[in-house]
């Protein structure tokens, strides 16, 4: 994967998660199989996934999803296109590795990678870190809007 630094406004437009629920800030590099994004969102007062002050692990697997939509929209800008909607469909094989993260002093780093690819659906693995320690892991299903 070669570095292709992408701040929010290079790839925003691409995604249907604006405001505060766009929860990636950069793109840090990808290509046509991965994606590795960056956020500090995770601190934000204001992050629209808090519940009780609190942001739990489980919310990592949208920041996870978040990272597969901007690599799918990618691609498709890459190609001439654009990426057709998906709604995730499944997680499987996740493992949380702590209970929350807005305590979290650095920013997320996201890896997501495309393991298959189609017309109507894609399977990805993705993983967070936080200073090079993985707290999120597993794997998901999208199908593209009929």
């Amino acid at each position: 994967m070669q570095d292709r630094l992408l701040e929010k406004s290079d790839w925003s437009a691409l995604i249907p998660h604006q405001g505060a629920m766009c929860l990636l800030d950069t793109v840090i590099a990808w290509d046509t199989t991965s994606i590795h994004a960056r956020s500090d969102s995770h601190r934000s007062i204001d992050n629209p996934l808090r519940s009780d002050g609190k942001l739990r692990a489980l919310h990592l697997c949208e920041f996870g999803a978040q990272a597969m939509a901007v690599h799918g929209g990618l691609i498709a800008r890459a190609a001439g296109g654009t990426a057709a909607p998906g709604f995730l469909v499944s997680l499987r094989a996740v493992e949380l590795h702590v209970a929350r993260v807005d305590d979290l002093p650095h920013a997320l780093d996201v890896h997501a990678e495309r393991l298959l690819g189609g017309e109507s659906s894609w399977q990805y693995a993705f993983r967070v870190e936080h200073a090079g320690v993985v707290l999120a892991s597993g794997r998901a299903a999208v199908m593209v809007a009929a």
